[in-house]
């Protein structure tokens, strides 16, 4: 199994991943043209995905998935609170392939395994996913603003981990945001800060973990550097093992062994 991140952070997020002859798309944040560009500098085709799967209804995470989906004729799964939530973003004719799951329930495509599992967040029906293969996880965490029991549990025991470090606390508070930006961004449907991602990395059982990956950089109120300390502080690692998905160039495919 392998993946890889087309961009990650407020201007547009998705990542891909592969398994055998399966390769799903997590989240489409960017235009047709724009997702296109991204996916040949991982020398793919929009031919070569088997499917889309939205986290939640934010611009930067589904606003580009159902054109996209349309001009490629790509099924789509979400959630029903995120369904009732994407009407803006539908092309004006359409014969779109949505799928609506559970976000307790695990679900097969093809050769992946998919478990979504709910996130406090401010939207309508948000979900992250552990993607698998059957012999590997790779577990996905962002776009959330407190830790839960439940999200731990999930997470735990991982192979490949791609985390939320939005932001420094201290910068966010010192930054350019409004008061209530801060507010929301820092609230417990906001967004993980590098420390609680680090305390969240801290519980879980890493001992078959082979990645790590730091994502959803804010870019006025973080910075990979203190991203890549947190992490590895949590790990007792060298900063240079943290991986950043970055904003304009995500992070090239990485093979989980």
């Amino acid at each position: 199994m392998r993946f890889a991140s087309l961009g990650s952070g407020s201007a547009g997020n998705a990542m891909v991943v592969n398994a055998g002859h399966t390769t799903l798309m997590l989240d489409c944040g960017f235009s047709i043209k724009e997702m296109l560009a991204r996916l040949a500098r991982l020398q793919l085709e929009p031919s070569a995905l088997t499917g889309i799967v939205i986290t939640h209804e934010h611009d930067d995470h589904a606003g580009g998935a159902f054109k996209f989906a349309a001009k490629y004729n790509l099924p789509i799964w979400l959630s029903y609170g995120t369904l009732k939530m994407v009407d803006r973003y539908m092309p004006t004719q359409h014969n779109l392939d949505l799928r609506v799951i559970d976000s307790h329930s695990a679900f097969a495509i093809h050769d992946i395994e998919v478990q979504p599992y709910p996130v406090p967040h401010d939207a309508r029906e948000p979900i992250q996913c552990v993607f698998s293969d059957g012999d590997r996880r790779l577990g996905v965490l962002t776009d959330v603003g407190r830790t839960t029991p439940h999200i731990e549990q999930t997470l735990s025991g991982c192979h490949a981990l791609v985390l939320e470090c939005n932001h420094d606390a201290s910068m966010l508070q010192t930054g350019p945001y409004s008061r209530s930006l801060k507010q929301r961004v820092g609230g417990d449907l906001g967004h993980l800060e590098n420390l609680a991602t680090a305390n969240i990395l801290a519980k879980l059982d890493n001992s078959r973990l082979q990645h790590i990956v730091a994502a959803h950089l804010s870019a006025k109120n973080n910075t990979p550097q203190l991203a890549k300390q947190a992490l590895a502080g949590a790990l007792n690692c060298q900063p240079s093992w943290v991986g950043i998905a970055d904003q304009s160039l995500g992070f090239a495919w990485r093979e989980i062994a």
